[in-house]
C-alpha cells in the first residue's frame, strides 16, 4: 500500500518528478565531463594507455571508459594506435593548445609594438583576434592624444564595420567568410557597409593594399586603420589597429598612419616567427 501511495504522489506532482530527473541528468552530465577531462589528463601524464588502464585510473567499468574514449576520439581529442590498442592525445588538443598559446604569445610580444606605435602616433592602438563571428580586442595602448578615448579592451566588435574586423574577414578561409557574408550585416551608421557584394570588393582591396580602413562605419566621429599580424606559417592570426577621431585621422593623414600600422603589423609578425 505504501508503495502504491508513493507512486500516486509522484504521478500527481509532475513538476517535482521532472526536477529530480533533471537534477540527476545534470549531475550525470557534469560527472561525464569531469571523467572526460580526467581521461585527457591521464593520457597527458602517461603518454598512452589502454581502455583497461584508463578504466582502472578512473575507477569505472571498461564500457564507461570505452564510451568516453569514443566521444573524445570523434572530436579529435584522442587517437588510437590500432596496432597496440593504446590511446594517446590527438591533434585536437594541439589545436586548442595552439589557439591559447597564440593569444598568450600575442599578448606578450604585442606590448612593445603597441606601446611604440601609440607613442609615435599619439593615438589608440589595439590588437584584435577572431572570436567566432566578431573581433575581440585583447590589447590596447593609448597615445598622448587619446587620453579620453574609449576603452576597447575585451570588447567584441563587428567584423564588417571595423578595420580590424575587415582584415580578419579578408584573410579568413573563403567558405567560412562566405558563410558570414550570407548573414544580415547590421547597420551602425549610415556609412556602414551592409551589402555582401560591396563588402567583398572592400575585402579584396584590404588584401591587395595590405590594410583595412573604416571611417564612421561603427561610430560617428571614429576612424581606424588596421594591418594583419601573421604566425610563423603565414596565417593571419590577428590585426593591429590605430583608431581616433576623424578630425585627426583624416584623408590627409590616413596614408601615413596606414604605412606605420602595416610596419607595426610586420614587426609583430616577425616576433611571432613569420619570415624566418
Amino acid at each position: 500500500m505504501a508503495r502504491t501511495q508513493n507512486q500516486s504522489e509522484h504521478a500527481g506532482d509532475g513538476g517535482a518528478t521532472t526536477v529530480k530527473q533533471g537534477g540527476r541528468g545534470a549531475a550525470s552530465a557534469v560527472q561525464s565531463v569531469d571523467r572526460a577531462v580526467s581521461v585527457l589528463e591521464i593520457l597527458a601524464r602517461l603518454g598512452e594507455a589502454g581502455v583497461t588502464e584508463i578504466a582502472d585510473e578512473l575507477d569505472v567499468h571498461k564500457s564507461t571508459a570505452f564510451r568516453l574514449l569514443g566521444v573524445l576520439e570523434n572530436r579529435g581529442l584522442v587517437a588510437q594506435a590500432k596496432d597496440r590498442g593504446k590511446y594517446y592525445l590527438g591533434a585536437g588538443v594541439l589545436r586548442l593548445a595552439g589557439a591559447a598559446a597564440v593569444r598568450l604569445d600575442i599578448s606578450q610580444e604585442g606590448v612593445p609594438v603597441c606601446r611604440e606605435l601609440a607613442d609615435e602616433l599619439g593615438e589608440t592602438v589595439n590588437i584584435a583576434v577572431l572570436d567566432d563571428d566578431a573581433a575581440v580586442n585583447i590589447m590596447q595602448a593609448r597615445g598622448t592624444a587619446s587620453v579620453t578615448a574609449q576603452n576597447w579592451l575585451g570588447r567584441r566588435t563587428p567584423l564588417h564595420a571595423t578595420s580590424s574586423g575587415k582584415v580578419l574577414l579578408a584573410h579568413m578561409p573563403p567558405t567560412l567568410r562566405e558563410g558570414l557574408l550570407a548573414r544580415p550585416l547590421p547597420r551602425f551608421t549610415e556609412r556602414t557597409i551592409t551589402g555582401a557584394s560591396m563588402l567583398r570588393a572592400e575585402l579584396e582591396a584590404v588584401v591587395e593594399q595590405g590594410y583595412g580602413v573604416t571611417v564612421e562605419e561603427l561610430e560617428l566621429g571614429l576612424a581606424a586603420v588596421a594591418a594583419p599580424v601573421r604566425a610563423h606559417d603565414g596565417k593571419v592570426i590577428a590585426a593591429i589597429s590605430v583608431s581616433g577621431p576623424v578630425y585627426r585621422l583624416n584623408s590627409d593623414r590616413l596614408p601615413e598612419l596606414a604605412k606605420r600600422t602595416v610596419a607595426a603589423g610586420a614587426e609583430l609578425s616577425r616576433r611571432m616567427g613569420y619570415g624566418f
